[in-house]
Order: structure tokens, then C-alpha cells, then sequence
């Protein structure tokens, strides 16, 4: 069984790269497994929302899966998104990611008429019942409509100790993690929405976030020097990179946007977004481009270019 303990810091969620022609661009993803791992990230998670999922196939599905399993060959943990309306699917998804050596898999609860806490609770541990790996239990109303309370999760925690691991999501966050880091000291709390209130998040007792951001590093330097006990150093450079989380942040933008800028830091071939999505018009792109003009970070868009200086280690860990 994958270590529960493991879901912490900073886990990356990448897109899945497409080709042009809409294809999936399975010969990219070993270049931004390596790319993930140069960030200094804790782990990484794929197919997820803004992995686009929802919009593969099961042999696609498998595909990037094995791709980027094989690529990361044990040298970081991955988790795998599994949501699907159907129980008997997720738990199809499940096993195959745990036998192709998944540390992890991501489940958002199944969109439903009538999303009852009995309904919630049987699909569940219906899942934890057929793994033996950890199950993210990600906390999304905006994308799954379904209202899952702090009372609800914690008893589901304290129910299914597979399920002890939270990805917060539903807005403000800060409130609800304060009442699930303050309800049990079990429950591992990660945040997410791009990092956007990472340090509030931080503050409420979390344990790291798990999301995507074009410059992951930057997360990274946060979460290690909050854990280091440099909450000041921790907000410094929260502050200096927040304009660009913001912006790229921006709702039906923020996957175009990432994937402009994976594409420009050599992680991905191209930033195709898979039909219907659309790629980002000419006015975001000029304003990206002035982003990361003001923030420095044009000079860290090579293949290769990380910010050394954010990757430095911090005493202690986290």
C-alpha cells in the first residue's frame, strides 16, 4: 500500500500533452515527467480536471497512464485521477492504476440527482474496498455539483483510513480547512485552485496543495520554507509570483494558459488543448507575456531553465 504519509508538500497536476491533430502526444510525456521531477516537487498527479480526462478514451486513458508510470520508473510518486459517474468504472480505473504501480489515485464524488451522504459514502469505500493504495478525495463542487460538508469527510476519514486525504476545493477554502485540520489530526489536507490562497490555506493547518502552476517551483519554495518554520520568507515569495497565479488562474483560461507556458519551458511539444477546448486568444497571450515580463520569469522559459534559487532545500524538510 502506497505511504498515506507521502501526500504532502507539493504534488503537481500536469496536463496530458496533445498533438495538433488532437492525438494524444504520448512521446511527450516523458519529457514532462522529467521536467516535473526538475521542479523538486513532492509528486505529481495525471488526469486529473485540467488533464483533461473527461475527454479521453480508455485506451487513452491507459496510454498516458502506463507512459508516464514507465518514464517516472519510481523516482516520484504519481497519483491518478479516477472520477467517472459510474462505480464499477472508477474501480476498473482504480485497479488499473495500482497494478501499473500508482502511488495513489484522485476521486471526485459522482455527479448525482440527488448527492445523499449514503450515496457518497457506499461509492466510496465501495473503492477503498477494491485498492490497497491511498484515495485523494477531491473536494471540487465546481467541477463534480456535489456539496460534500467537513462532518461528511471526516467521517469518511475516520471510516476508511484510505480516505484520509483531502484535495480542498470548494470556495473559500480557508474556512473548511481550518475545520478539517482542527477535526482531526489524521486527515491530511491539501489545497489546490492553483495555489491561489496556498498561504491562508497553509496558515488553516494544510499540509501542501496539490494543483497545477506553469512554474511548480515556486509552490515548492513556499511550502518548504512555511514547513522550515520561514513563514515570512514563505509569504515573500508567495507574494513576489502571486500576479502570475492569478492570472493563470483565470476561469476556462487557466489550462490554456498552462499549457502555453509548459510549452515554452520545454515540457511539453505543444500546447494543443483537446476539442472543444480552445487555445488562448492573441490579447491573453500579450498579457502573459507582460506577467512574466514584470515577475522576471521570462528569463526561466528554455528547456531545461528551472529558478535555482527557489529549488535550495530547506533544513528540515517538510
Amino acid at each position: 500500500m502506497g505511504d498515506i504519509g507521502a501526500l504532502r508538500g507539493v504534488w503537481n497536476i500536469v496536463p496530458t500533452p496533445f498533438a495538433p491533430n488532437g492525438t494524444v502526444d504520448d512521446a511527450s510525456i516523458p519529457g514532462l515527467v522529467t521536467f516535473v521531477r526538475s521542479t523538486g516537487v513532492d509528486g505529481m498527479t495525471i488526469l486529473g480536471v485540467l488533464g483533461e480526462a473527461g475527454r479521453l478514451g480508455d485506451a487513452e486513458r491507459s496510454l498516458v497512464m502506463q507512459t508516464a508510470l514507465e518514464a517516472a520508473g519510481g523516482a516520484i510518486p504519481i497519483c491518478v485521477g479516477v472520477s467517472h459517474p459510474s462505480t464499477d468504472r472508477v474501480i476498473a480505473f482504480a485497479r488499473e492504476a495500482e497494478a501499473v504501480g500508482a502511488h495513489s489515485v484522485m476521486l471526485a464524488p459522482p455527479p448525482l440527482a440527488r448527492a445523499t451522504d449514503v450515496a457518497l459514502r457506499r461509492h466510496y469505500l465501495a473503492v477503498a474496498e477494491a485498492i490497497s493504495i491511498p484515495i485523494v478525495v477531491q473536494d471540487h463542487p465546481a467541477s463534480s455539483g456535489v456539496q460534500m460538508t467537513s462532518d461528511f469527510l471526516l467521517a469518511l476519514a475516520a471510516e476508511a483510513p484510505q480516505c484520509r486525504a483531502i484535495k480542498l476545493e470548494e470556495e473559500p477554502t480557508p474556512p473548511k480547512a481550518g475545520r478539517l485540520t482542527s477535526g482531526s489530526a489524521e486527515v491530511l489536507v491539501l489545497g489546490g485552485l492553483g495555489g491561489a490562497m496556498l498561504i491562508e490555506e497553509l496558515g488553516r493547518g494544510t499540509h501542501g496543495t496539490m494543483t497545477g502552476f506553469g512554474f511548480p517551483e515556486v509552490l515548492v519554495a513556499v511550502v518548504r520554507r512555511w514547513f522550515a518554520g520561514d513563514r515570512d520568507g514563505a509569504a515573500s515569495v508567495f507574494d513576489r509570483y502571486a500576479t502570475l497565479i492569478r492570472f493563470e488562474n483565470q476561469a476556462l483560461l487557466n489550462l490554456p494558459i498552462r499549457k502555453l507556458v509548459y510549452q515554452r519551458r520545454g515540457a511539453i511539444a505543444h500546447a494543443t488543448v483537446r476539442a472543444p477546448g480552445v487555445g488562448p486568444d492573441p490579447g491573453t497571450v500579450a498579457d502573459l507575456d507582460a506577467v512574466l515580463r514584470r515577475t522576471g520569469l521570462d528569463r526561466h522559459l528554455a528547456a531545461g531553465s528551472v529558478l535555482p534559487e527557489l529549488l535550495d532545500r530547506v533544513p528540515g524538510g517538510i
